[in-house]
């Protein structure tokens, strides 16, 4: 950082809560033995997860994951920093992020690299979510499935 009245402060509560999270996911995930033992097990973590939100997250990742999850069934659910993702080939394309998670004012719902929503030099990869509608359900659906195809 530069300047003389700015300080770096470090990572905030949430985010350190997060990685530590996302250690225990990796080491939980590296003791399963089977792909198929793997798979069940990453989505029940995912569902219990989910039903540890609050009600209006929860029932917003509720609705988010039934979309990805009918849209995409080669998208694997597993956690991926304490939030539900979504991986192809082991690599995160989508995640819902819990308001409450960094004590924000919406949900997220967040697109990585290995998603193809290129267009042009420039598009969104994050979408704020107030409520899951069926016009956003809809929305949703149509982004997953141009992110895996």
């Amino acid at each position: 950082m530069s300047g003389t009245d700015s300080t770096y402060e470090g990572f905030t509560a949430e985010e350190r809560a997060a990685m530590k999270e996302h250690a225990r996911e990796l080491k939980t995930a590296a003791r399963r033995t089977s792909r198929a033992d793997k798979a069940a097990e990453a989505e029940r973590d995912v569902l219990a997860k989910i039903a540890e939100m609050g009600d209006s997250d929860r029932i917003m990742a509720e609705r988010v994951h039934a979309v990805v999850t009918a849209t995409a069934p080669a998208l694997a659910p597993k956690l991926w920093y304490g939030m539900p993702a979504y991986a192809l080939d082991g690599k995160i394309v989508c995640f819902f992020q819990s308001a409450a998670k960094f004590k924000a004012r919406y949900a997220t719902l967040g697109f990585n690299d290995p998603a193809r929503l290129d267009e042009g030099a420039m598009w969104a990869t994050g979408f704020a979510l107030t409520e899951v509608t069926p016009e956003v359900e809809a929305r949703i659906a149509a982004l997953v499935e141009r992110a895996v195809n």
